[in-house]
């Protein structure tokens, strides 16, 4: 199993500075695995039990794997930030009462460059087969702002990804070696939009006949 040193764990969270996220959790699986996940960054069921991709989306996501013959210890599952974003929003309960309480939100360009040293050890050590981002913010963090997950979700793109050089840089470099990733949405994406769910399916069984292609270990 790989994981990154605690080094680099405390300088992302030291990176983050006064954001307002809380708690870390680690990218989990192996070092040579069948898929490395990218995501967005944790929740609040990630932040309880220190496991990435648990919960409704969690479970949503171990069924596209399944549906191709993968388990959750075949694949490397990571995210752009590491840390969960939060908001403070009033939620209404059942007598009535109105009570406050933090939402997940997706981070901040900020929040991702704070953490992109982190992902950045992980695509250098991590060698898997393909790699597949799950949403906007993994995709984007990867390769760059004019990729939209609707556009290229379930293709097969083989390119540079993007690193920073030093971690006090604020721009992305580009890598010198070539990656191949398949975009697809975010599992919780068929919770807000049911109608995205056959183009999840579709996205998954693309992803199956590629690792065929690239050779399943």
């Amino acid at each position: 199993m790989y994981r990154i040193s605690e080094e680099l764990a405390e300088l992302g969270r030291r990176r983050m500075g006064g954001a307002q996220v809380e708690g870390f959790v680690y990218g989990q699986g192996p070092a040579e695995p069948e898929l490395m996940l990218v995501g967005e960054a944790p929740g609040e069921f990630e932040l309880v039990d220190g496991i990435p991709f648990i919960g409704r989306a969690g479970k949503e996501l171990m069924k596209s794997l399944a549906s191709i013959g993968l388990r959750r210890e075949d694949v490397y599952i990571t995210s752009a930030v590491r840390s969960r974003p939060y908001r403070w929003g009033t939620k209404k309960e059942r007598d009535g009462t109105l009570t406050e309480r933090k939402y997940n939100r997706a981070p901040t360009a900020k929040e991702i460059l704070a953490h992109a040293p982190l992902l950045d050890a992980e695509m250098r050590d991590v060698r898997p087969k393909l790699i597949v981002t799950l949403g906007n913010i993994g995709l984007q963090r990867l390769l760059g702002k004019g990729y939209k997950v609707s556009d290229v979700h379930g293709q097969l793109i083989e390119r540079p990804v993007q690193y920073l050089a030093d971690p006090a840089d604020r721009t992305y470099s580009l890598t010198e070696d070539v990656r191949t990733i398949i975009p697809t949405f975010h599992p919780a994406s068929v919770f807000y939009n049911p109608s995205l769910r056959e183009k999840v399916e579709e996205d998954w069984q693309a992803i199956g006949r590629a690792l065929k292609r690239h050779g399943r270990r």
